[in-house]
């Protein structure tokens, strides 16, 4: 390597990404992100559970977890977000309980519908900003 420790590349990734999306300071961009957080944490918690890594999968499925209720369930507006705030935040708290359930039965059919979820709504997210 380039005269340094050897680094994780999704933790480098995620490291340049966050200084990059921090420093931006638009509330789109940072919900993307959040997005992108969270289904690379999935994909994280794949690898491991198809690796029979245990404490890394556990891992990656509590930042995801992490990631979606204290991170984009807490960024809806309920007040002036209305049904759809609402029904946003009761599908989270769903993709919460199914990745719990896919830690617990080591469960990859959890983890790509979790995975499938998000990445439509981050789709549906990307839209808004350039439609």
């Amino acid at each position: 390597m380039f005269g340094g420790a050897r680094q994780n590349p999704a933790a480098a990734y995620t490291r340049v990404a966050l200084e990059t999306g921090v420093d931006t300071g638009d509330p789109h961009h940072l919900i993307l992100m959040l997005y992108d957080g969270a289904l690379l944490q999935i994909g994280i918690a794949r690898c491991a559970l198809e690796r029979g890594e245990a404490p890394a999968k556990g891992a990656a499925i509590g930042k995801a977890i992490q990631i979606i209720l204290d991170g984009l369930k807490l960024c809806l507006d309920m007040e002036s977000g209305g049904e759809l705030s609402q029904r946003l935040a009761a599908l989270y708290d769903y993709m919460a309980e199914r990745l719990i359930h896919a830690n617990r039965h080591n469960s990859l059919p959890a983890l790509d519908e979790v995975h499938g979820l998000l990445t439509t709504l981050r789709e549906a997210w990307a839209e808004m900003k350039s439609g």
